[in-house]
């Protein structure tokens, strides 16, 4: 047998049906910025395998970093660098993020 249920109206229910409508409208207009990440990723073909562009700019920035090592040992101011393992990855960071605003942003 199909049982019916009877919705209240009465106005003690309404601040609660508005604050549960308000909330599950929050909940879906919170989920729109994970959606703009759903497009095409930048990749390149190279030899016929896809690789992402942040794994390009990483190796470019890590070769940008060599570079400029053997500027300054060539120059001898390597010796001036204290924490040469800290400064040589972040200045391969910094290389790779450029590289990423430059020509993907």
């Amino acid at each position: 047998m199909l049982m019916m249920t009877r919705i209240s109206t009465s106005k003690n229910n309404r601040p609660a049906i508005r604050l549960r409508g308000s909330l599950i409208r929050l909940t879906q207009l919170s989920t729109l910025p994970a959606l703009s990440g759903c497009r095409r990723s930048p990749t390149f073909s190279i030899v016929g395998s896809f690789f992402p562009a942040w794994l390009v700019c990483m190796f470019a920035g890590i070769i940008l970093a060599a570079i400029v090592n053997r500027i300054l040992v060539r120059f001898q101011l390597d010796r001036e660098i204290a924490w040469g393992i800290v400064v040589y990855p972040c200045m391969a960071l910094f290389f790779a993020c450029a590289l990423w605003l430059v020509f993907f942003s």
